[in-house]
């Protein structure tokens, strides 16, 4: 788990070129995507959580799928939990979490029908396959003025922490525009929130909206990969940066632009987790745009 020390920033040359495709998208057209990885090596064995979406007008996010691998690469679908599972119109990236009493958790990112309203919910069981029978219960309802989705979840020790993406419905022409909100808890379930943790900087390339991907807790040296986009017409095609600690609880962009994105335009890369090897390098895992226009999940492993 990407937790307890500090890892290297990736190399923006090998992210791409040194990857391999985990899951391509079973409709390869624009808007038909296999991504929103959530990663976790537990016991040797990978586990792999992720979105399958169709075009806008064919069923958006129409499952959120759990799968097994020996190698961090080949993997075997273990679980499919589908939009009706949770009477929802759409489903986003989930967020796969191995608890320290070695229990699973899902959340899931839930479009309520007919709204731009979205919420998470949770399942939980003490195995992988036990989440599809569980009952799920809403932990994060979001309100009639924002949405809530996309979280990351982390245990430092001692409590959990989420950063999610909250979009605020006042307009209902730009929903798209979004923040990064911090929240802790005491047991995974019961969450209070904090505060921002970051917002785009106005006029930048992320100015529209920033949405967590990845948390790396390393004390004073905490850093986060985010999602950033300039323009509404940039929605799905976000690119990736780089954000470090304020050591006050919230974050500040680093750098003057993107970090990673994809060699296709319009050059959508997003989405990206990482775990920490024991030998000091890490296997990321992120969702980007193809030649075709559709979305894959790649992975690749980057050494120390």
């Amino acid at each position: 788990m990407p937790t307890t020390a500090a890892l290297p920033v990736p190399d923006a040359n090998r992210f791409w070129a040194d990857a391999e495709t985990v899951v391509a998208p079973e409709d390869p057209r624009w808007g038909a995507w296999a991504g929103g990885p959530s990663v976790q090596l537990v016991d040797g064995t990978w586990w792999l959580a992720y979105r399958l979406r169709r075009p806008v007008g064919e069923g958006r996010g129409y499952a959120n799928v759990v799968a097994r691998s020996a190698d961090g690469v080949r993997f075997t679908e273990v679980l499919r939990l589908g939009k009706d599972d949770f009477a929802a119109e759409s489903l986003e990236r989930p967020a796969l979490v191995y608890t320290p009493e070695g229990r699973w958790r899902l959340y899931v990112s839930c479009a309520t029908p007919g709204t731009k309203h979205w919420r998470v919910d949770l399942v939980e069981a003490g195995t992988v396959e036990g989440l599809g029978a569980a009952t799920p219960r809403t932990v994060l309802p979001g309100s009639t003025t924002a949405a809530v989705k996309d979280p990351v979840v982390r245990h430092d020790g001692d409590q959990w922490h989420l950063w999610a993406s909250v979009h605020p419905l006042d307009d209902p022409a730009a929903t798209d525009r979004m923040t990064t909100e911090h929240a802790t808890s005491a047991d995974g379930g019961e969450w209070t929130w904090r505060g921002t943790a970051l917002a785009g900087s106005p006029g930048s390339w992320d100015a529209r909206g920033v949405r967590f991907a990845t948390v790396v807790l390393a004390g004073p040296r905490t850093w986060a990969l985010y999602d950033g986009r300039a323009t509404a017409g940039e929605n799905w095609e976000e690119r990736t940066g780089l954000a470090v600690s304020d050591g006050n609880g919230g974050f500040r962009a680093a750098g003057n632009g993107p970090l990673l994105q994809s060699p296709h335009l319009p050059g959508g890369l997003r989405y990206a987790d990482v775990v920490a090897l024991p030998d000091g390098g890490a296997r990321w895992f992120y969702e980007a745009t193809r030649a075709d226009g559709a979305h894959e999940l790649r992975t690749v492993l980057l050494p120390s």
